[in-house]
């Protein structure tokens, strides 16, 4: 009672600051940037706090924190709109709408698609908003009962997830996620430092691949390599279909969905370092194995809309939690807010709830009126943007290439990043040809380092509990949280196994001559058996014992796929090959001579620099590839010179040189 007696005064103060003019004017603002942050594929909620840092000087706590909040409520809700026009995750949160967004916008129904997006984001959102101002009181013991082993059994539960996206051939589902678990492991070790599949003879490996770069590589540039060569609008009709009114029915219809999937969101959120990276999929892995018909998911059905948008959006309700409780960031963006919080002169923790609860309720408050906001808004602009389905792909690939890009630029600044870019999108185009599971591979990757670092220090923790006494150790680690997320990961394997054939990425899988799937599986095949003996190398036993056991159990599922191979005929799925026939083999432009053209920027920039290879690069793409005259070339290459400078000065960022730099002083953007 004494706590209700002392909220309901907060919230009021609270509600009174939020509706001010000054502080509704800042909230407009960060949801407006937060809009323009979405829309961009990779560029999430971390680009766009760091975008408003340097203004937080000074500011009046209140109106700072009306930004901050405004932005990072929104990005969640925009950045649907490149993943389901475009087929491109927006953010590592959206990866999950893809696979059913996507066909729905080729089908024509993008604008019911991103109406239905918006209006679970809204009501997730809303729900988080909930949540929060209730856990402001009670989570505290909530999150103090996760310890260690019951943090390693909630990332098994999300790698159980690759379950139910096996696809059709369950052991290539695992052996992309296994795929996924070694690339987390290439850097440096997180326990003892030493380098696996990595050289300081290569700097940039020394610190491992980065989410940014795997996730655009893995999912965009397939992608646009795909659509590109089809030379056509991505939805091949003129018309958007049903609009914005018919995707909220069609939330209404599922809202008991929405609801369940915002609760798992919320769950999730409070987690610190699960979050955002793998919401998404637990809620859609939930959504198919709590459906009765299951045989449209990954073919357009909005179901797989409604589920991961409603969790990913009450996620960040959730990561409030931890974040204003503990002062321990759910998530990345999270942890850019607190140096936010600490710029307007707040110390988030239990002292900030006990001495500035109308400002930590301010928070909430904020929090669910920028979901009000930034729904509202993308709802009203959905049949506008959705219109970029009708365009000729041709003339928005270079944009959106040079697009991810620059988010891939944001991991460390240097011309390793295309590399790796590019070199990672081929993978994932080799990935989409021979249907393994990609989101498989990325859910292996996202979770890779807090399996390996949890299942460390739980090890360590137990071992040292064992040697007290058996039981001793067994309460630790079979605590009742413990065992009742084993009997989930269980029951999810289980039902995801049977019903894995129902989640396709590839609607139309044709099976080609064997030698294509079988060279690829080779391949990954030696690539594994280099790292398991690069990591047998190791001498510290807790830097080499994951990636020996995950290389090991991928290597036995590689080896079952070969001799799969070779006993079964042509005919069989283990040999899909979508070069063997349909879209991708009757493409007006072959693959390799489409792929071409991104990596001549590749080149060019480690020759000249990045801006004059764009230059260039634009240039001989829309006058070659597009067949526009000189002038529309010229004009469409200033377009994206111009654009991607204007975000560069914004954000203080310099471009990847090349040798041409090294031996002149050029003046910015060209140094």
């Amino acid at each position: 009672m004494d706590l209700f007696l002392t909220a309901m005064p907060a919230l009021g103060e609270a509600f009174a600051l939020v509706f001010q003019p000054q502080q509704l004017m800042y909230l407009i603002a960060g949801v407006l940037l937060g809009l323009s942050i979405g829309v961009l594929p990779g560029l999430g909620g971390i680009a766009g706090l760091s975008l408003v840092l340097p203004f937080m000087f000074g500011m009046e706590p209140v109106s700072g924190l009306a930004l901050m909040v405004g932005l990072i409520a929104v990005v969640p809700t925009s950045d649907t709109f490149s993943s389901v026009l475009l087929g491109i995750p927006g953010s590592s949160a959206s990866q999950a709408t893809v696979l059913d967004g996507f066909p729905m916008a080729k089908k024509g129904e993008a604008a019911r698609a991103l109406s239905a997006a918006f209006a679970s984001s809204l009501y997730g959102g809303l729900l988080g908003a909930v949540v929060l101002t209730g856990f402001i009181f009670i989570a505290r013991p909530l999150i103090l009962a996760f310890g260690l082993p019951e943090m390693l059994m909630i990332t098994v539960l999300g790698l159980s997830m690759v379950a139910i996206l096996a696809g059709r051939v369950p052991l290539k589902g695992v052996v992309a996620a296994g795929m996924g678990l070694m690339a987390g492991t290439i850097g440096a070790a997180g326990a003892g430092g030493s380098l696996r599949m990595a050289t300081y003879d290569i700097p940039y490996l020394v610190d491992g691949l980065q989410l940014v770069i795997v996730g655009l590589g893995i999912y965009a540039i397939p992608e646009i390599i795909s659509l590109l060569r089809q030379d056509q609008p991505i939805s091949s009709g003129g018309t958007l279909g049903l609009g914005w009114a018919q995707g909220v029915r069609d939330w209404w219809q599922n809202k008991w969905l929405s609801t369940k999937c915002a609760a798992i969101g919320v769950v999730i959120g409070v987690i610190p370092g699960l979050g955002g990276s793998v919401v998404d999929w637990i809620a859609y892995g939930y959504a198919v194995q709590s459906s009765k018909d299951r045989s449209m998911f990954g073919k357009g059905d909005v179901r797989g809309i409604v589920a991961p948008e409603s969790s990913n959006n009450a996620k960040e309700g959730g990561g409030l939690i931890p974040t204003l409780i503990f002062g321990i960031p759910g998530s990345g963006s999270m942890a850019v807010f607190l140096g936010g919080l600490a710029l307007l002169g707040l110390s988030p923790g239990p002292q900030m709830i006990r001495q500035d609860l109308n400002i930590t309720y301010t928070i909430v408050w904020s929090l669910a009126l920028a979901n009000v906001i930034g729904a509202g808004l993308c709802i009203v602009l959905s049949k506008q943007i959705a219109r970029l389905t009708t365009i000729r792909f041709t003339l928005l690939a270079p944009y959106l290439f040079i697009m991810i890009a620059f988010a891939a630029f944001q991991s460390r600044q240097s011309l390793g990043d295309l590399a790796a870019l590019v070199a990672i999108g081929l993978f994932g185009i080799l990935l989409r040809r021979f249907d393994y599971s990609r989101p498989a591979f990325l859910i292996g990757f996202v979770l890779s380092n807090q399996a390996e670092g949890f299942a460390n220090m739980a090890n360590q923790i137990a071992t040292a509990r064992f040697r007290r006494g058996f039981d001793v150790g067994l309460d630790y680690i079979a605590t009742p949280l413990t065992i009742v997320l084993l009997i989930l990961t269980v029951v999810s394997v289980v039902i995801g196994i049977r019903q894995a054939k129902n989640i396709r990425e590839n609607l139309d899988a044709p099976t080609g001559a064997k030698r294509a799937p079988m060279v690829f599986l080779m391949c990954v095949t030696a690539y594994l058996t280099v790292a398991w003996i690069d990591a047998f190398s190791i001498i510290r036993l807790n830097d080499k014992i994951f990636p020996l056991t995950v290389g090991t159990v991928t290597l036995i599922g590689c080896t079952m796929l070969l001799v799969r191979m070779i006993r079964k005929p042509e005919t069989d799925d283990v040999f899909i090959d979508l070069e063997a026939a349909g879209e991708e083999r009757d493409a007006p432009h072959g693959l390799w001579r489409t792929l071409s053209w991104f990596l001549s920027l590749l080149v060019m920039s480690g020759l000249f620099g990045f801006i004059i290879a764009l230059s260039l690069f634009l240039l001989g793409f829309f006058r070659i590839r597009a067949g526009r005259g000189w002038l529309a070339s010229a004009l469409f290459m200033a377009g994206g010179l111009a654009f991607m400078i204007f975000l560069a000065w914004v954000l203080g960022r310099d471009f990847p040189p090349g040798l041409l730099q090294s031996y002149s002083n050029l003046p910015w953007p060209l140094r």
